[in-house]
């Protein structure tokens, strides 16, 4: 195709061919963008030309853009270039890891549970965006120089037609399908745990469990036979792991470990060199899922031949072969018991291979040869009511109905069918099509918001949130008069409110009062001074007084200084300007008989009022026969305590005392 050598979607500037498969190729490539190497995935003609396969593939390829795990290959972009389709995606160096144990054989165990743990990280994601991965196997898993691994294919392998064919792809998948896939039945995340039992298994002893000349023997042997103990085919694997993996591949799902977080933390323990609590086995095969064939435990005579069985699979040549030394394990762990002799044991063979032959027919005619296959119709998107309508005009039934929340399909419209109608697949005429119909978009959970006020801190308002199921959002401080500096002012949405979880809420936190600095008002008049404590948030009072050192007019001293709350009042002295002195009366000379005049000035020798506190002042001058008149000033500024006298003036028979507030 022209777009291979040239440019793709008018962006990917292809380059070379670095790998194919069954459904696409893979080219690297650099995007003109972005500038950097990718790797874009193209679909091959055959699937490109139908249009459900490439809706299935757009809708794949989304879902498989929104998965982020270290241990996942970021998917970019996706696109439509011509007559089909591409994905582009992360572009990787290292190996597959098929090639890896083609290269070095089985792996040590250790580095078996790490694959495992590191692959179960990648599906716990998936599984929690509910993809299935549907084709875990070691040519989807990359290993990276550093020696870890990442998940490749999410998404095309789930819309990838699931029948087993005779392509040579397929038959390589079938070592790894679980039994219910094989069935054609519903899959759920412990189908892809039970393929990764299956990839372990390979890296563990360098061997798929079962083999086959073609997919259908394969894929019987999935359904009908237990696998070999890995240890009987490498003996360093240990105990633990063996038991792992077999749980791993139980027939049943309901016995396989239910979800990838679970298995993850089991294969964490093993790493770690704690005791791993894994039930033995299941030691003879039943029901693998709904609708499956119960087998029983053979009757003692029967059980004796069961061993012979391996001469009915030829095995291939090669790492995958299982020779036949090798299926001659243990069997008393198979519920198993020693051969007979004589007569009766020939006769038993007879009855043995007989009925190893007719189960085989059997089971082929019952899941490979349907007596009458027709088209699924793909209904997905229809409206439930047209969909039934199209079930049953194409010779279906219409099975379970369910309802789904959607996001992409309005309610009443129908965004699931099982069986899928992926590509072109059949099924028997008259089978049943369970539908699941959109409810709507998901109506996400809600919680209240709690009351953030009740919060003793910032903290403290965080945790509650988080407590609630909510997220802190836009959180700021203010002053607050009426609470206590960090605690919650306000908060939004309000306490009680119902939302939805994970919501943001936004809170204030106080930063208490909300003070200002008094500003300086030295050297200022009464109407500059007056301005200033405006401009700043402040009253003014105003008191007068005579001073010898400030001008009249201008500020003397103010109280209270330093940072106040925003309104306080402040009291400010003006300077009345130096006190006339009154005209002296002339005087005799002292005698006894006769009063003393009092002196006038600054610390006059007849009275001293240094260290005295207001009243104790008061009570000095009136003791002189004296006047006092009183004014206040800063006594921070010359080391004198509050409410002691700072200076005096004598003037006449008036003392002016400036006192310390």
């Amino acid at each position: 195709m022209a777009q291979q050598q040239n440019l793709l979607g008018g962006r990917y500037l292809l380059k070379d061919k670095v790998g194919a498969g069954g459904m696409a190729s893979v080219y690297r490539a650099v995007d003109q963008v972005l500038d950097r190497t990718v790797a874009v995935k193209i679909m091959l003609p055959q699937y490109a030309s139908d249009a459900t396969f490439a809706a299935r593939f757009k809708q794949e390829a989304q879902a498989a853009a929104g998965l982020s795990s270290p241990y996942i290959v970021g998917v970019y972009d996706w696109g439509k270039d011509g007559d089909t389709y591409y994905i582009v995606m992360e572009y990787l160096r290292g190996t597959d890891l098929k090639s890896g144990i083609r290269s070095h054989g089985a792996l040590d165990p250790k580095k078996v549970a790490q694959i495992g743990s590191q692959i179960c990280g990648a599906l716990s994601v998936a599984h929690k965006h509910e993809i299935i991965h549907r084709d875990i196997k070691p040519q989807n898993i990359m290993v990276l120089p550093d020696g870890n691994i990442k998940v490749m294919d999410f998404g095309i392998a789930r819309a990838k037609n699931s029948h087993l064919t005779q392509d040579n792809n397929v038959l390589g998948t079938a070592h790894y399908v679980s039994p219910e896939q094989t069935r054609g039945q519903e899959l759920g995340p412990t189908s892809d745990i039970y393929s990764l039992g299956v990839v372990m298994y390979e890296c563990a002893t360098g061997k798929v469990p079962f083999d086959g000349d073609d997919a259908i023997s394969v894929a019987l042997k999935q359904v009908n036979e237990l696998p070999v103990p890995p240890s009987q085919v490498n003996p360093n694997v240990d105990g633990d792991l063996e038991r792992i993996i077999l749980r791993c591949m139980e027939k049943d799902p309901a016995n396989r470990f239910q979800t990838a977080d679970e298995l993850r933390r089991v294969l964490n323990s093993y790493l770690a060199g704690r005791t791993v609590d894994v039930p033995e086995p299941t030691r003879v095969i039943g029901a693998a899922g709904a609708g499956a064939t119960t087998t029983r435990v053979m009757s003692d005579s029967t059980q004796a031949m069961a061993r012979p069985v391996n001469t009915t699979s030829r095995p291939v040549g090669g790492a995958a072969a299982v020779n036949t030394q090798a299926r001659q394990f243990d069997t008393s762990s198979y519920n198993t018991k020693p051969e007979g002799s004589g007569k009766g044991k020939i006769v038993a063979a007879v009855v043995a291979v007989v009925a190893v032959v007719a189960i085989a027919i059997f089971a082929v005619s019952g899941l490979f040869a349907p007596a009458e296959q027709v088209i699924i119709p793909a209904v997905v998107g229809m409206e439930q009511e047209v969909a039934e309508a199209t079930i049953r005009q194409n010779g279906f039934e219409v099975g379970d109905v369910t309802p789904g929340a959607s996001d992409e399909y309005p309610e009443g419209t129908v965004i699931e069918q099982h069986p899928t109608a992926d590509g072109v697949q059949t099924a028997a005429k008259g089978s049943e099509i369970d539908i699941v119909v959109s409810s709507g978009p998901e109506k996400a959970a809600t919680t209240k918001v709690p009351d953030l006020s009740k919060a003793e801190n910032e903290e403290d308002a965080r945790n509650m949130l988080i407590a609630a199921g909510l997220e802190a959002g836009n959180v700021t401080q203010e002053g607050s008069d009426t609470v206590d500096e960090g605690k919650v002012i306000s908060q939004s949405p309000d306490a009680n409110e119902e939302v939805e979880e994970g919501s943001k809420v936004d809170f204030v936190i106080s930063l208490g009062p909300d003070t200002t600095p008094v500003p300086d008002l030295t050297g200022m008049t009464e109407s500059e001074a007056r301005s200033a404590l405006t401009d700043a948030g402040f009253g003014m009072s105003r008191d007068e007084a005579y001073s010898d050192t400030v001008d009249k007019g201008y500020v003397i001293s103010w109280n209270p200084s330093g940072s106040q709350e925003s309104g306080t009042e402040i009291t400010v002295v003006i300077s009345l300007g130096p006190e006339e002195s009154e005209p002296e009366t002339p005087t005799t000379p002292n005698t006894p008989d006769s009063p003393e005049t009092p002196s006038t000035g600054e610390g006059s020798s007849d009275i001293d009022l240094t260290g005295m506190t207001k009243a104790e002042a008061e009570r000095a001058i009136g003791a002189a026969g004296l006047t006092a008149s009183f004014s206040y000033a800063d006594g921070t500024q010359v080391g004198v305590d509050p409410d002691h006298v700072i200076s005096w003036t004598v003037s006449g028979s008036t003392v002016s005392v400036v006192v310390a507030w």
